[in-house]
């Protein structure tokens, strides 16, 4: 059965009154100079029998140094992405100081078959993008959490 990951996908209103999503581009040598299409919800992995939206708590505050709101929290359903990993996501409003984001780590071997390890920040940036901005920057797969989460806040797309 393919890998399910959990994830929160934070959202607030700015001083416009314009939606605005909080987005995660991935850390590491390999997405450094990509950015249209890599970025993502803070997600990870669902271990064993973890409760997802736990999971989607957990991963939050080990991708971005910080607790996730409490609530409440909206079920966005669950897609799948193109390699087959399933994405259940939660929405949830509130507000996070992308400047003070601080990861978790990974190790690698950097450069391939170098023989050394190197450690990377899981994510590398967080930015609040307005719906037309992160429609652009998120993973294709993941749009679908975009319409689902502005049809839940009354189908307003600001």
């Amino acid at each position: 059965m393919p890998k399910l990951s959990a994830g929160v996908l934070l959202y607030r209103t700015d001083w416009t009154a314009s939606l605005e999503v909080l987005l995660v581009h991935p850390g590491g040598p390999l997405w450094r100079n990509r950015d249209d299409g890599v970025w993502s919800i803070p997600k990870g992995e669902v271990e064993g029998e973890d409760d997802p939206q736990a999971t989607a708590a957990r991963e939050f505050a080990e991708e971005l140094g910080c607790r996730a709101p409490t609530g409440p929290w909206t079920d966005l359903g669950e897609i799948t992405q193109r390699a087959g990993k399933r994405v259940r996501a939660w929405a949830v409003a509130g507000d996070v100081d992308v400047a003070a984001v601080q990861s978790n780590t990974f190790e690698l071997e950097w450069p391939p078959r170098s023989g050394r390890r190197e450690s990377f920040p899981e994510i590398d940036r967080a930015a609040w993008l307005v719906l037309p901005v992160a429609r652009r920057k998120l993973l294709q797969a993941q749009v679908p959490f975009l319409d689902r989460l502005t049809t839940a806040l009354n189908g307003k797309e600001n």
